[in-house]
């Protein structure tokens, strides 16, 4: 092992024994999303899909959450945990596909076409989710858009996700012109090449991936859905598109598979602003805090508790 290399580990050792203490001081909870650095994944109480995220904090005792994700995830879980105190540790993290809706723009679309059913996917702002009738996430989108009844449905801010669902499901959908930078980096050709370069491998994406991409896999699934699909092949190769960060948990679920990211451009920089010693630091102040006024909070909790409903 390289020198440098010791020292970070020994670096993070450290900072990982800080952070454990501080968390009992805290009474806090630790919870981290797939996309996040390995060692964030290590000091965590839990890793996951970001609503998956946020029911598990809201069940927890713990006074503190410190949310290891970006602005929406940490905003859900201030939305299902009002009385907790929930902590992002860098407040720069945020979703550049979030922010492709905001509450103003939603509201002109519902005045042109009065009636619209708008379906947020979670990765939204609270007051988007409080504009919305029901939530959905990438695993659920398909069931949610089924329950629906009537013509005149918008599904934001992914389109592709949007798109996905709706061929699934062969109906017409109005989709919001928003997607995810990282998972549309990704292109058809970069699936072509990582197939050449490994014949006997899977194609496993996430639905975010541009039509195209989703075209060309064996398996489409949410970042809980690829893991567990992964988990369950008999195949030992898979090529992965979704953002680098799963890989960490692909590896040490699936001991002696081999994974190959589809391209090294599908790194999510807001996944990675977070470091240990930014956790240390946000349990040390309490700080970044996140919360939602409480009038925005209950409409968007009505939300996302249609869909826990189906």
């Amino acid at each position: 092992m390289d020198h440098g290399k010791r020292m970070n580990e020994d670096l993070f050792q450290t900072l990982a024994e800080e952070i454990e203490v501080l968390k009992k001081e805290r009474k806090a909870i630790i919870i981290a999303h797939y996309y996040q650095r390995p060692e964030i994944q290590d000091i965590a109480d839990f890793v996951g899909d970001s609503l998956q995220l946020s029911q598990q904090a809201a069940k927890t005792d713990a006074e503190v959450i410190v949310f290891c994700g970006v602005h929406f995830m940490a905003e859900s879980a201030a939305i299902l945990s009002p009385d907790k105190i929930v902590i992002l540790p860098d407040a720069n993290a945020g979703c550049p596909m979030a922010d492709m809706v905001d509450a103003e723009g939603l509201r002109a679309y519902k005045k042109r076409v009065p009636g619209v059913q708008v379906v947020c996917y979670v990765n939204t702002s609270a007051e988007v989710k409080a504009e919305s009738d029901i939530c959905c996430t990438s695993s659920n989108a398909v069931k949610v858009l089924q329950s629906l009844k009537g013509e005149d449905i918008l599904f934001i801010p992914d389109e592709n996700l949007g798109r996905y669902a709706a061929n699934i499901l062969d109906r017409p959908i109005q989709l919001w012109p928003g997607y995810c930078k990282t998972h549309d980096r990704l292109t058809k050709e970069d699936i072509l090449k990582a197939r050449e370069e490994h014949p006997l491998a899977k194609v496993i994406v996430h639905p975010e991936c541009r039509e195209d991409v989703c075209q060309e896999a064996d398996y489409i699934g949410s970042t809980a859905g690829l893991i567990a699909y992964a988990q369950n092949s008999e195949k030992r190769e898979f090529i992965v598109g979704t953002e680098s960060g799963i890989l960490h948990r692909l590896h040490q679920a699936c001991p002696g598979k081999e994974f190959y990211l589809a391209s090294e451009r599908l790194v999510c920089p807001n996944m990675k602003l977070t470091t240990l010693d930014k956790v240390r630091d946000a349990l040390i102040a309490l700080s970044p805090r996140i919360t939602v006024q409480e009038e925005i909070r209950v409409k968007a909790k009505a939300a996302l508790d249609r869909m826990l409903a189906l």
